[in-house]
């Protein structure tokens, strides 16, 4: 199952991203960062599925399930690239500024910025085309500032 959705996602074969596979690489997308930092905790998966069950209407059962699957996809994945190119593939880019809002607020969820998910999401908002002023704008939106 994995391996069909990274070909999905890498565009193998002559299938394309659906929309459930840009959810789930969106939410893997969201466990890479917060595992960046080398800590994983409660508080950045309550920030997860917060900003799952928002975006994509889902129960909380649904949630979780989507993080598990997310979480197994994103522990298997070589790179960031093929979450990357799902989202920016599947989501128009007023929405993807939303989508590294949603990036920072996963990082800043445990009170701490750490230098990993800093360059992480220095070059994921790279890779999905957003420019650094309005990342920075995400991040201060994310921050409450």
């Amino acid at each position: 199952m994995i391996k069909g959705i990274f070909e999905r996602l890498l565009g193998a074969g002559d299938s394309t991203a659906s929309d459930a596979d840009a959810r789930l690489a969106l939410t893997a997308l969201l466990v890479r960062v917060a595992r960046a930092d080398f800590s994983y905790d409660a508080v950045e998966q309550a920030q997860i599925d917060k900003v799952i069950s928002r975006r994509y209407a889902l129960s909380s059962a649904e949630t979780e399930a989507l993080r598990h699957e997310a979480e197994a996809l994103e522990a298997d994945a070589p790179d960031t690239v093929r979450f990357t190119r799902a989202i920016k593939d599947a989501v128009p880019y007023d929405e993807r500024i939303a989508v590294v809002q949603s990036l920072w607020s996963v990082v800043l969820a445990d009170a701490t910025r750490d230098e990993h998910e800093d360059a992480l999401l220095r070059m994921v908002a790279n890779l999905l085309g957003v420019s650094d002023r309005d990342s920075n704008l995400a991040r201060q939106r994310a921050s409450g500032a």
